[in-house]
This record gives C-alpha cells, structure tokens and sequence, in this order.
C-alpha cells in the first residue's frame, strides 16, 4: 500500500480536495461522505471514476474551521481500506471553474492512440486544454467525449477538420451545456441514411432503366443537377411499372446497420423521431410504420389503373423542402430548431442540416461533409448516438431484426 500523504497544516480557510485512490469495492463513497457529514463538513464538488476496478474519487469540502481529527479519521479509514489518500487545498473560486466548456467528441473504427494524441495536439496547439476525458462506447465504434475549456474555438474547429482527415476518425465539436443536453427531435433522410439503398434505383432496376436512372442521382446527389428537374426525369423513366414491381422493391429494401438500435434508442430516451425524404411514400410510409417513426414525408408517385403514370404527386420535396419540413415538424412538437439534430448524406440535404441545431453527415458525399457540423463516416447508423452524448451503457441493443 502507497504511504498516504501528511495532512495538510490546519487553519487555511480555501476547500479542501480529498482525493481517493484504490481498489473499487462497495461503500467506499458512502464512508467517506458520512464521515464528513458527521463532522459537519459542507460538500462543494464530487467526481468519480472507476477504470478496470481502480477507483478515483475527488471531494472537495469546506471544514469548519481547524478539524486536525478529522483528517486524521480519513487517513486512518483509507490505511483500513488500503486506499490512498491525498489532500489539496485549492482556490475558493477560480476563473477556470467560469469558464465555457467544449465537448469534443471522437469516434473511430479503430481509434488508436495516435489519433487521440493527434487530437490533444490540436487542442493544446490551439491554447485550449482538456478538462475531462469520458469514454462513451467501444462497440461498434470506439467514442470518447473530452470535454475542453477551448481557447481559440474556431482555429481549434480547423485544426480538428485537419486531424479528423489525416486520421480517418469523426470528431464533433459542440457547447458543452444545456442546448447540447436538451436536443429532442431528430429528423433523418432515407435513401442511403436510414436505408442502404437508393429506391428509385431500385425501381429502376425493376424497369429496367437502372443505368440511365443511377447516372442521374449520382449526379443530382452530388449538387450538378437540380434535384426537382432530376427527380422528375428519372420518374418518367418508370413510366409502365406495375405496383407488383413497387411492392418487390418494398422487399429489398435494407435498413442500414444499426437503424433500428438508433431509433429504438432516442425513443427510450424521449426524442421524436422523424424522415423526410426525396424517395416515395409507398416505402417512407412502410418505414415509418415499421420502426414506429413519428413523422414521415416524402415524394408521390402517380398511379394509374395499377401502373406508374412517371409523374410525381404533389410539391416535390426538395433540398429547400426539406429544410422546411424539418422547421414544420419542430415547430408541431414544440421543439426550437436549435434543439433539432438533422442526419443526411446528398446535396438535398444541405439545407436541413444547415437549419437544424446540430447537423450530421452520413457516409456523405464530399460537398455535403465538407459544409456539416460533424460527420459520421462509419457505416453504423447507431454511431450518431454518441455524438449526440449518450453512452454506450444507454444504447438500446434489442436484436437487429432483419430488414423488411
């Protein structure tokens, strides 16, 4: 056992940080509390953390007045229990404790210590300094929050960009306060986000145009080709097609990994939960129903005595539609667009993630990584959990069932 630190000269009227090192065992935090509860101690901060069984826990009180005894009881409780014990007198108010907190949130598939040594770099190179350092999850990414007292923010931002790029991880930078805590609503796209698949090809596919029409989303994904004039030509490229055809696409439709633990998740947890999409309502609606979606919008398609017409039903929704939408459905449940997290991977998207408090990208395209707040380049839907801050211990993982 470690010899505990002497007790601090008795008199100095700054708290009192005890801190407590050792083997995690049961009641040790309990203890420790009642014994300064019973000498009248008055408690001011508390922090644990316990990595592979060893225990640190921090406590800082204000005695009242000289308690040499009491300090002795705690040296002698911790040689009982084989804990070390260390005392600091510290400042009554520090102009740290005031400061703004960042939460700079890293996630990797791995994330070796390199990259995380990359990040503290950044974060030093650029006067800030980590405060705290939690570990979120370690399947099926690896994610950790650091919260950083930040000094230049937006040259910290640059520099994270930059390591997130030479390292291939995901890094978020956010307030760490009550916005960041509060968010309530998230709205997803579908095609390629909350599905794997892009149905319009797969309709295509069934029409046999499937080249001509996957030119064109390509295209049209990528922002160099107006997303309604592309939509509507590759919808009259299916003119013919039976409904037998859509309800085979229904079919082969597959959620992406981790769809169903995301939403199942932010459910329990008390988040509405919403798609807007750029696809059809036959399969938005089926989506919406099966993982029981809150709110669903997408595009009409024409039908015609059981076959498609090729022409849209209704206003298109758009890349300014669904920035729209994303604003009518926060607006129904009461939620400030502040408190909205957006997730898409196309040019559409652009404008939704750029109205909503917090916008991801998914496995996005360069143009639409290139202007998000974060991204997520994994390919498991359920990694945006914990860029919103939720751990791993939280995460809802009921059995995958196999998609519709």
């Amino acid at each position: 056992m470690s010899e505990p630190t002497a007790a601090p000269e008795a008199g100095a009227e700054r708290p009192l940080l005890i801190r407590v090192y050792g083997a995690d065992r049961p009641r040790v935090t309990a203890e420790l509390l009642q014994l300064l509860g019973d000498a009248g101690a008055v408690l001011e901060d508390l922090e644990q953390l316990v990595v592979r069984e060893r225990l640190t826990l921090d406590v800082l009180v204000r005695l009242a007045g000289a308690d040499d005894r009491l300090l002795r009881d705690i040296l002698y409780w911790g040689f009982t229990r084989d804990l070390r014990i260390e005392f600091e007198r510290v400042e009554a108010r520090s102009r740290r404790a005031q400061l703004v907190r960042h939460a700079v949130t890293v996630l990797g598939r791995p994330l070796p210590a390199s990259a995380l040594a990359a990040v503290a770099a950044a974060v030093a190179g650029t006067g800030g300094n980590i405060d705290r350092v939690v570990r979120l999850a370690t399947t099926p990414v690896t994610a950790y929050d650091l919260v950083v007292i930040a000094g230049d923010v937006e040259a910290m931002r640059r520099a994270l960009v930059e390591v997130a790029r030479e390292h291939g991880i995901d890094v978020a930078v956010q307030v760490n306060g009550l916005e960041r805590r509060a968010k309530r609503l998230v709205v997803m796209d579908v095609d390629s986000t909350l599905i794997m698949d892009e149905v319009i090809e797969l309709l295509a596919d069934e029409a046999g145009r499937l080249e001509e029409v996957a030119g064109i989303t390509a295209r049209a994904m990528a922002g160099e080709l107006d997303f309604e004039g592309s939509l509507r030509e590759r919808v009259r490229l299916l003119a013919g097609l039976d409904e037998a055809a859509v309800e085979r696409v229904q079919a082969r439709i597959r959620l992406t990994p981790g769809a169903r633990t995301f939403v199942r998740t932010l459910k329990r947890l008390g988040f509405t939960v919403g798609i807007v999409s750029g696809g059809f309502t036959p399969f938005t609606d089926r989506l919406r129903d099966e993982l029981g979606l809150d709110h669903s919008y997408a595009n009409g398609l024409a039908v015609v005595d059981g076959v498609l017409t090729g022409e849209v039903e209704g206003p298109v929704v758009d890349r300014a539609g669904k920035a729209r939408l994303l604003a009518e459905i926060a607006a129904a449940e009461g939620v400030p667009l502040s408190q909205t997290v957006a997730v898409g991977d196309g040019a559409n998207d652009l404008d939704m993630l750029a109205a909503a408090g917090l916008g991801i990208a998914f496995n996005a395209k360069p143009v639409v990584r290139a202007q998000a707040d974060t991204t997520v380049s994994v390919p498991y839907l359920d990694a945006i959990l914990f860029m919103l801050g939720i751990r791993g211990t939280d995460v809802d993982r009921g059995a995958e069932a196999a998609p519709a």
